[in-house]
Parts: C-alpha cells; structure tokens; sequence
C-alpha cells in the first residue's frame, strides 16, 4: 500500500543501495564492461532519477508531523537559494575542478582562470547544499526534514572528506592553458541556469505534487508590497 512511514523508509533504503552497491562492489566494473561505459552511465543515471523521485514522491505521502514553526520566510528560500543552485551547477557542468567530483579534462585546469572554483571549490556539492536546505525550511515536517536534511549532510560530510584528501595530498595545478570563458559563454551558461530554474517550477507538480507557481506570486505580492 503506498504511503506512510514504510513507503518512506523503503524508498530511503533504495536510493542509497542505488549508492553504495555500485561503488561496494564488483557491480559497477562488470556493468561497465558488459554493457560500455557510455550506456552504464546512462542507465545509472536513471535508476539514481528513479530512485530519488520515488523518495521525493514517498516524503510528500508520509505521515505529516510538523517540527518547525511556519514563516513566510520559510517558503520563500526555495525561490531565492535554487537561483545560485542552478547557476552553480549549470557554470561547474563541463568545466575543469581537481578540486571535487564532477570535473571534465581536469589536467586542462588553470588556477589563473578558474572559473566558478573561485567561489567554491565545491560548486555541485554546493548547489546540493542550497537545494536542500532551501526545501527543508520551506515543509518543515519530519519526513522531509529526514530527507532534505540527509542530503544537507551529504553535501557537507563530501566538501569535509574531499578537503582532507586534498590536504593530504595536495593537488599540482597543470600549466596547459585554458581559455578564458567569454562574455558569450557566460551569457549562455546564466541562461541555462534560469532555465533550469524555470523548468524545475514547472514541472514540480509532478515531481513533488505541489504547484508552487501560484506560492510564488503570492510571496512576490506579499514581499514585493
């Protein structure tokens, strides 16, 4: 029966075995070479969307046990943190980063032009962060708090453990130059970032069944007045 606490304990467990089975055993590498890494990735990508719908969707259906109090406040940083959110992801998307996971053609890097690692050096990371945070002000009950809060310190406990493996063994940045990003890419990238910033509030009815377009013109009248 869908719904409450077992539905959501369930879809917990799935989405971190999607994780951790891959990296704690031989599945991934004989995946890998059975069916290319290309089509790996691709069905990893999916099973990991999957996953993380089937958890969203099992969040919104849990029991309702509110813990934190309710504020205007509190639904409005979604609108405002996912803005950086998007943006740190759309900018650190095919870029070079030694620094954290994610990173295209790393040994291309240029400290002298290091694009959105001037500002993180965590950027994906980053944006996990923002967006959990963000969604976990703005429901403020039990099952999202355990759901947006795990992904909150997943984000962190990551910057903390890739730090210290850096620290230990500290990264030689290459000299091979890289260009420097032009104004037309910057533009493209910001317009990317909105866009998915755009995408994401129009179908978030169906990924977390809350149409949040009318919750924003109210917040923008409430705030804007």
């Amino acid at each position: 029966m869908a719904g409450g606490w077992g539905e959501f304990g369930l879809a917990y467990l799935v989405f971190l075995l999607t994780h951790a089975v891959p990296t704690q055993t031989s599945l991934k590498p004989r995946l890998t070479k059975a069916l290319g890494r290309p089509a790996y990735g691709a069905l990893y990508g999916l099973v990991s969307v999957a996953a993380l719908a089937w958890l969203i969707v099992a969040a919104g259906r849990a029991p309702f046990m509110p813990i934190l109090g309710f504020a205007s406040w509190q639904m409005a940083t979604p609108f405002v943190l996912m803005v950086p959110a998007c943006l740190l992801v759309t900018f650190a998307l095919g870029r070079p980063n030694p620094y954290s996971f994610g990173g295209v053609r790393n040994e291309r890097y240029n400290p002298a032009y290091p694009g959105v690692v001037r500002f993180t050096r965590h950027p994906l990371l980053a944006a996990i962060a923002l967006w959990s945070l963000s969604h976990a002000l703005a429901n403020g009950d039990l099952a999202h708090l355990l759901l947006f809060g795990g992904f909150f310190a997943f984000s962190l406990l990551g910057m903390v453990m890739i730090n210290r493996r850096h620290r230990g063994a500290p990264w030689q940045p290459s000299l091979t130059p890289v260009e420097r990003m032009s104004a037309s890419a910057i533009a493209l990238r910001t317009a990317l970032g909105l866009a998915v910033y755009a995408g994401a509030m129009i179908v978030h009815p169906w990924i977390a069944g809350v149409d949040i377009l009318p919750l924003g013109h109210s917040l923008l009248a409430r705030f804007g007045a």
